[in-house]
């Protein structure tokens, strides 16, 4: 062994860990949108769970095939519009008839149909408050850099690519086995990500 390839190997071994780049995942591109969804599919199918898929617009089934199915926001909303009901009757009730507690044309102070017009406004409002807030809560935005933009040509998943990430977080993620399962799969490049 000559004194050049020990001293590559210790220096190697001898860097502290934060120096080793982490992988994010393995990133597979394609030209059309159909490889895409087949890919995706197979990667499903072979166990991967931990993917993601990017195109440049919407592509029918991609979402269905990386195995996206439930959505949690139309809870988040639906929260959102009864706290904002519940608020708003208890605010009008409590000021009608704790504070202010006045008999207007012999009606009882929690005179309920009252209180509708200010109680509609309030769901609507924390209901649209839940939905901005619950999207970006639920998506991990604001997020100014994601690992995928470290890839060399990702910024054509705006434009013309199509692109499958399998994630290192997955339990079947082995970087040869899974660089070897999506080379069977004809992508047009495929990259490491870097995280």
């Amino acid at each position: 062994m000559s004194s050049e390839s020990i001293y590559q190997t210790h220096t190697r071994d001898a860097l502290p860990p934060s120096a080793v780049p982490r992988i994010y995942g393995l990133m597979a591109e394609f030209l059309q949108p159909d490889q895409v969804v087949q890919a995706a599919k197979a990667a499903y199918a072979a166990g991967y769970r931990q993917m993601d898929a990017f195109s440049p617009m919407p592509v029918e089934g991609l979402a269905e095939a990386i195995g996206f199915r439930r959505n949690r926001l139309p809870l988040v909303v639906l929260i959102g519009g009864l706290t904002g009901a519940v608020t708003a009757l208890f605010l009008q009730w409590f000021s009608a008839v704790v504070h202010y507690p006045i008999i207007v044309g012999g009606r009882p102070f929690a005179s309920w149909p009252a209180f509708i017009p200010v109680t509609f406004e309030l769901t609507v409002l924390f209901a649209a408050f839940g939905a901005v807030f619950g999207l970006l809560a639920l998506n991990g935005l604001p997020r100014p850099h994601h690992p995928v933009f470290n890839s060399p040509n990702f910024a054509l998943a705006s434009r013309s690519r199509f692109f499958l990430c399998i994630q290192a977080n997955d339990r079947h993620f082995d970087l040869d086995k899974t660089e070897q399962f999506l080379r069977a799969l004809n992508p047009r490049e495929i990259t490491v990500v870097e995280a």
